[in-house]
């Protein structure tokens, strides 16, 4: 099993969507990212996804490997929904020791268009860029926990060392 580069697997979780699948894969050490109506098309035998754009032979290709997989080789990548980023911005406020500041970020957290207010309040705050460091460590954090429990090593991308 191939170490995985560290930023592919936050990439992975901050770019997913529902158009997208995004999957580990454990003999390359690659994050693969393939189009969910491909997966379909190859699941269902459609001849059609043989015949597309030769630009895309590869994501074909990784597409029949995981329709083919059998569990030993693709691990499904932590996706968006996986990380709750809407606790991580409960867990910030937490920390904001100005009562009156954390009071404004509770409320902005608070019904439709929670994740918009929130940073707007914060950017008039001044606390943008404080969300951004602890939510960028808060996700690295999460990443190498969800490695961990899926047995997958992570490099260290400053050195050839696996961290885990």
């Amino acid at each position: 099993m191939k170490p995985v580069k560290l930023s592919d697997l936050i990439d992975a979780l901050e770019f997913s969507s529902d158009e997208h699948g995004s999957w580990v894969d454990l003999e390359t050490g690659s994050v693969v990212h393939v189009e969910n109506h491909l997966i379909s098309a190859i699941e269902e035998g459609d001849e059609d996804a043989e015949s597309l754009g030769e630009w895309e032979n590869e994501e074909v290709e990784i597409a029949k490997a995981l329709v083919a997989d059998s569990g030993g080789r693709f691990v499904d990548a932590p996706g968006k929904f996986d990380f709750h980023e809407y606790r991580q911005m409960e867990r910030f406020i937490g920390t904001v020791e100005d009562s009156a500041a954390a009071e404004q970020l509770w409320r902005a957290i608070k019904g439709k268009g929670a994740f918009r207010y929130f940073k707007d309040t914060a950017r008039r705050l001044g606390l943008l860029e404080r969300w951004y460091q602890y939510r960028d460590s808060a996700l690295e954090e999460f990443v190498r926990d969800w490695a961990e429990a899926h047995q997958i090593p992570i490099a260290d991308e400053t050195s050839a060392n696996p961290l885990t």
